[in-house]
């Protein structure tokens, strides 16, 4: 599911109209938190992925389911007539790939360094304090840590700090050694 926050000319487009509008506005935090919440939503929800992607669903609908979850979720004012512009051009399958896009931007412009710890177990407090200590101390700079939990690792860890991928499953090291078990 983090595949699906990747960028796309589409949502850099509208992606970047948003955070300039943010910017302009002195909105950019709020709308930040905004779309954070949707990100979340998006991870737990299949009923608003599929409210967003169903080619099925009228743009109005998704308008309309849009602007339900954005005054339910008291999105700030710029986020919920973003996304009723989105879904009435006929774009809100594309919202993902905008919040991919806006984090992009936000954190180029703030010098935010992101990093997304995907584990087989949930981490306790202690772990996750170690992997941001450890995460400090290689980046030179305290990262913004998402956690999610992944049960096809098996065991240990993936960390992913902007392109770099850093792999230490035990999945990883059983397919790694499989292969070399292949070739020899």
């Amino acid at each position: 599911m983090a595949d699906d926050f990747r960028t796309t000319e589409v949502g850099d487009r509208y992606a970047r109209a948003l955070f300039d509008l943010a910017l302009e506005t002195g909105r950019l935090e709020a709308v930040r938190a905004d779309l954070k919440s949707l990100k979340a939503a998006w991870a737990e929800s299949a009923d608003l992925r599929r409210l967003v992607q169903s080619p099925v669903i009228a743009a109005d609908d998704q308008g309309k389911g849009l602007s339900a979850i954005a005054v339910k979720a008291k999105f700030d004012a710029t986020t919920r007539n973003f996304l009723g512009l989105l879904a009435q051009n006929g774009r809100a399958r594309d919202l993902a790939a905008v919040i991919g896009g806006f984090e992009v931007l936000y954190a180029k412009h703030t010098g935010l360094v992101a990093a997304e710890v995907v584990s087989a177990q949930p981490l306790s407090a202690a772990q996750m304090k170690s992997v941001v200590a450890a995460l400090t101390q290689a980046l030179g700079k305290t990262p913004e840590v998402s956690a999610r939990v992944d049960a096809g690792l098996l065991g240990g860890l993936k960390v992913k700090v902007g392109s770099r991928l850093f792999d230490a499953s035990l999945k990883t090291r059983l397919d790694q050694l499989k292969y070399s078990l292949k070739r020899a």
